[in-house]
């Protein structure tokens, strides 16, 4: 199996040498942020692994393998650091299959006092980094295609659902951001889509992306799918006409996500109440919450504005090298 696999993890590591080559040259300093946090992060949809911390004196705390060092990051950007990228292992529970893994490698970068939509820019420079680097001329996934050397389309995501899926999906939020979830599981059902008892208007969303938007996008050329609704990015700025969409966009090639960016939220208080929203969220479809960071939201006071964005390097190399499932450009898989 290893001696199978052993040119794409070669092509691996060419990848990332020149993808840290590439954040070099543009200024940014790599970090290395602990794997072991108070709070593992705060989306209802994230499962964490817990562990637990004995000190010399025997007393326990217990802890958590981030699901991605944002955290941590931040934290670093309100102590002074302006451009800063990581490539770090994260784990996330309840999560295998051809493009998941429980524990995986997260390219995450920041730049303060910058739009998001530089980040866009970089996402369109670093797929074709990454293709060269591996020798190839185009993404792949399974019958899939994508030109990693085209300029991205970028297509907002209400957009994108009334395109592919023939619903409108701004007439089912309100002018200050709330949903209606009667109103999309009537627009899902004449659509054909299928939702499940219980399903809010966030789980229906989901079934509208998977089903009939998510496999159209970066078919050919790339595609960023901007301006998420303000309910679906609990750390994002809201955009600044439109208060019902939010500072998020996702990459993607090949109909295979590779990367979620935002323009940071900084207000603490907003934060707090969102990631609270977030929690109970989670206690009422998984019956567990986690804790809040409040070094965090402390360090939000004083963190500069900024523009934030997290890839899946895995997936970009399972792309680059046309890989046929992520364990193949892993080089331990989890057993």
């Amino acid at each position: 199996m290893h001696a199978d696999r052993r040119p794409l993890l070669l092509a691996r590591n060419r990848i990332r040498r020149a993808v840290a080559g590439w954040f070099d040259a543009g200024g940014f300093i790599e970090v290395d942020p602990a794997a072991l946090a108070a709070s593992p992060g705060n989306e209802a949809h994230l499962h964490a692994f817990a562990t637990e911390a004995t000190g010399p004196d025997g007393t326990r705390r217990l802890l958590y393998l981030h699901t991605s060092p944002e955290f941590a990051m931040k934290k670093l950007l309100a102590a002074g650091e302006t451009r800063i990228v990581a490539f770090a292992h994260v784990w996330r529970n309840r999560e295998r299959g051809p493009l998941h893994h429980p524990e995986f490698t997260m390219l995450e970068w920041y730049r303060a006092g910058a739009s998001y939509t530089a980040l866009m820019e970089d996402c369109g420079a670093l797929l074709g980094v990454a293709a060269a680097a591996a020798g190839s001329r185009e993404l792949r996934w399974r019958d899939a295609v994508c030109d990693p050397f085209a300029t991205p389309e970028r297509l907002e995501l209400v957009a994108a659902v009334e395109r592919h899926a023939g619903i409108d999906l701004a007439a089912t939020i309100a002018a200050d951001g709330s949903t209606d979830a009667e109103a999309l599981a009537a627009a899902c059902a004449a659509a054909g889509i299928r939702t499940a008892p219980g399903d809010g208007w966030s789980d229906m969303l989901s079934r509208i992306l998977v089903a009939r938007v998510e496999p159209r996008l970066g078919i050919g050329r790339p595609t960023i799918l901007d301006r998420y609704p303000a309910s679906e990015a609990a750390l994002a700025r809201r955009a600044p006409d439109d208060p019902r969409l939010a500072e998020r966009f996702e990459l993607y090639a090949c109909g295979v996500e590779l990367a979620n960016g935002f323009g940071e939220l900084t207000d603490p208080a907003e934060q707090r109440r969102r990631f609270v929203a977030e929690m109970d969220e989670k206690a009422r479809v998984w019956g567990e919450r986690y804790p809040l960071d409040e070094d965090l939201l402390a360090a939000l006071a004083v963190m500069p504005p900024a523009a934030g964005i997290a890839l899946g390097f895995d997936r970009l190399v399972a792309l680059a090298t046309a890989a046929p499932r992520l364990d193949a450009v892993l080089w331990t898989p989890v057993p």
